[in-house]
């Protein structure tokens, strides 16, 4: 039983992943890295093109990773229904740099029209750089 669902877990992450060839997703150049119940981890090579004019991630790029990655995950909870971001908290916690970042993000509720998710940006070393709260309507 556990098998079945691991297996299309994975057939509807490879369906995210083809679906999003194309998308900003791509040209922000997001990876998904891994996938559980309920919990994603994206990554993204932080290059110049993602920098403000003071040498840091920019904060509209931070607020962007968070949200696709709190939307793949209630993508993944509710397959074949539309869910869009109702609302986005973002705190800017620390300076985030050129370079790897991981963001961690995660299902804290649903209701039958609502999701809750909560997401945070490291960089490569582990350090908390950004957090975010989002709202997910299902539409």
């Amino acid at each position: 039983m556990e098998e079945d669902r691991e297996q299309a877990r994975q057939a509807q992450l490879q369906q995210l992943v083809q679906a999003a060839k194309g998308t900003f997703w791509d040209y922000l150049g997001c990876e998904l890295i891994r996938l559980e119940d309920r919990r994603v981890v994206v990554g993204l090579t932080a290059g110049r093109h993602h920098l403000n004019l003071i040498g840091l991630v920019n904060g509209g790029v931070l607020s962007s990773l968070l949200d696709n990655a709190m939307g793949i995950i209630v993508m993944l909870a509710r397959p074949g229904e539309k869910v869009v971001t109702t609302n986005l908290n973002v705190q800017f916690v620390a300076p985030l740099y050129e370079g790897p970042l991981i963001v961690t993000a995660e299902l804290l509720h649903q209701s039958r029209k609502m999701m809750t998710t909560l997401g945070r940006v490291t960089d490569g070393e582990g350090r908390l750089g950004t957090l975010g709260s989002g709202s997910f309507r299902v539409i």
